[in-house]
């Protein structure tokens, strides 16, 4: 298995999207508290994009985060025809006037739709902040944030971070701190001479950056060549939700921490270290590539699990998105060998002690907790009911308090040393695990918890909440009866009615005239989680849920079967039996959404009012958004 793990997670060369179109936006005084805002987009060569009413593909909008009063939006370059439209080649410039105080800052997001002459691609949202002044000042320009949809502005960005710090800290683990002196060890005696160390210290860097990134790209990209976008994504979509990956992982994270606390060893089989070892000794190149593959491979028993829970936690619909995290894990975990590389003999001082067995251990109690998160995903999706809300928080109650113990020295493992003092850094440590594990204790109790809603089961897989949790949530009559709840044993955010099936939620909608509102979600879906604990949880983005839409919650993971009467044929012939493939059939090829969370709004007759948004925690934004149809 862990042969198999190292081939699956070692991975490079990684691709980054490009934007379709790159936005500037600019402001100018028109009058005093009027400014007008300019936007100019290049448009990508081979694509088009719509302006602001067209007849057939999705218009050019601007949504303010920051609080405006708006005129409306304006074409200042002419579009031209195309086929059965108007749309814009190379360059198009919109404006539009805004009331607000001046020296104050404008933000908002601009959303548009790309097409080449074939096909159109998902809508894209640029994120952009651009200050107002008095006509005598320049105009500003804004280069906040990249063009991107709603998802990545928020969940990418995220995973990268946390993938890169993780690449730091992988330096401090015991499998790769003894890597340390061998890299010294190997480029003080391969110096031949000063530019020459330099490019081979590089160039162990980007080996190391390849080994990591290059296989799950070749998967990745084979996947989508062979079978289109739509396989990746299910490829993707069956790794984060099948109980049989989750479950591999769930054991692997445990085997892993059983070895951290000293049950055994796991290493690779001899012959691979020795022979790439060997190998590193060779002259030139070669041996550089060796050398890294030497850590790549002595290295693993730390980095894969890490790494496994880098890419599932990116496995959500996307195609860039898992190769992306790599490459910022990657060249995290290289950028310190590369300076050891080139400055060796700052490190010949640097040994290793006792504390380093510290460090494994504390890895350990971290890995059984995140290890339960995967057993989570599979008991959600298939509805076991072993893990719900308040099992899956006693389990973590319960090892991160262990964890405080133990960097207080109440509790040694095998290869743990008397300790007779506590330092100030585990006094520190042990201060923030046993402060989070007072942080838990009220979910026992039904509190929200909303730092850690990605990562826990839903609320309403909670046997006991005080007060119901908050009171007066249950306020309020849905305009139709929802969906009995047991029939598919699912349930909405916050206690919200609804449905889960489209054709019930339009049948409903058609009977109280209110628009549809579509929740494409998932059991896995951390993002989903966060979105419902962070901007459903407010009070006016809950009441308008509640009064103002029928919902239809559209698990697009779920895998209990379906009566035959309710599966569907698709036009290849393909017949879809579960839940979640039907939802998700209907996502991608209705609604052209391949990715959670993704919200839209239909009238009663299926027409999308709005949407698709995805992953983005502004509530003023989320606000807006549902107000819009209104």
């Amino acid at each position: 298995m862990t042969a198999i793990l190292a081939a699956l997670f070692t991975s490079v060369a990684v691709f980054a999207q490009e934007p379709s179109v790159t936005w500037k936006v600019a402001s100018k005084e028109v009058s005093e508290g009027t400014y007008e805002l300019t936007f100019t987009g290049k448009i990508a060569e081979g694509k088009h994009i719509y302006g602001v009413n067209p007849g057939i593909g999705n218009p050019v909008e601007v949504e303010y985060t920051s609080p405006v009063t708006a005129g409306p939006l304006q074409e200042v370059t002419k579009p031209q025809p195309y086929k059965d439209d108007l749309v814009f080649f190379d360059k198009a410039v919109f404006s539009q006037e805004v009331t607000v105080d001046s020296g104050s800052t404008v933000e908002g997001t601009i959303t548009w739709q790309s097409c080449t002459e074939d096909m159109c691609g998902f809508p894209e949202d640029y994120a952009f902040s651009v200050a107002v002044a008095p006509a005598d000042a320049a105009a500003h320009q804004t280069a906040i944030g990249d063009p991107e949809d709603a998802k990545d502005h928020g969940g990418l960005w995220a995973l990268i971070i946390e993938a890169i710090l993780w690449g730091f800290a992988m330096l401090l683990t015991p499998c790769v701190f003894p890597m340390i002196p061998m890299t010294v060890s190997f480029f003080l005696k391969g110096s031949e001479n000063a530019h020459q160390g330099r490019f081979k210290a590089f160039m162990y860097g980007l080996f190391i950056v390849l080994l990591y990134t290059v296989p799950i790209s070749v998967i990745i990209g084979l996947t989508r060549l062979l079978g289109g976008e739509t396989v990746t994504a299910d490829i993707f979509n069956w790794l984060a939700t099948h109980w049989l990956p989750n479950l591999i992982f769930f054991l692997v994270f445990m085997v892993f921490a059983a070895s951290f606390f000293g049950a055994f060893e796991i290493v690779l089989p001899s012959s691979w270290q020795n022979k790439s070892d060997a190998n590193s000794s060779k002259k030139g190149l070669a041996g550089v590539f060796f050398m890294a593959l030497t850590l790549v491979l002595v290295s693993f028993s730390c980095t894969g699990p890490i790494v496994g829970s880098v890419l599932i936690k990116s496995t959500q619909g996307e195609f860039w998105t898992p190769m992306v995290t790599m490459l910022a894990f990657s060249v995290a975990f290289a950028l310190p060998f590369t300076i050891f590389a080139l400055f060796p003999q700052l490190l010949k001082k640097m040994k290793s002690g006792s504390w380093l067995n510290s460090v494994k251990v504390v890895m350990g109690f971290v890995e059984v907790a995140f290890g339960f998160k995967f057993l989570s995903v599979a008991d959600q999706t298939y509805h076991w009911g072993l893990l719900d809300r308040e099992v899956y928080l006693a389990i973590w109650i319960v090892v991160f308090a262990l964890l405080g113990f133990y960097l207080l020295g109440k509790i040694r493992f095998t290869h743990d040393e008397k300790v007779e003092k506590i330092g100030v850094t585990r006094l520190a440590l042990a201060i923030a695990v046993f402060s989070f594990v007072v942080y838990m204790i009220p979910g026992m109790f039904g509190a929200p918890l909303k730092a850690l809603s990605g990562y826990l089961p839903p609320i309403s897989t909670q046997d006991f909440i005080i007060a119901n949790y908050a009171e007066g949530q249950a306020a309020g009559t849905a305009s139709a009866t929802p969906a009995d709840p047991n029939r598919y044993g699912l349930h909405i955010a916050h206690n919200l009615p609804g449905y889960f099936t489209l054709e019930e939620g339009l049948a409903a909608s058609k009977a109280s005239g209110k628009p549809v509102f579509v929740d494409v979600t998932g059991h896995g879906c951390t993002n989903c989680r966060e979105m419902e604990a962070r901007v459903w949880s407010d009070p006016e983005v809950l009441r308008r849920l509640r009064d103002n839409f029928e919902i239809v919650a559209l698990y697009t993971d779920d895998k209990q079967k379906l009566p035959e009467s309710e599966w569907f044929t698709t036009p290849a012939g393909k017949t879809l039996k579960t839940l979640g493939s039907v939802n998700s059939y209907i996502a991608r090829t209705r609604f052209e959404v391949n990715a959670q969370p993704n919200y839209l709004i239909l009238s009663p007759e299926g027409e999308i009012l709005a949407g698709p948004r995805g992953y983005n925690l502004s509530i003023p934004g989320f606000v807006q958004f549902l107000d819009s149809v209104l």
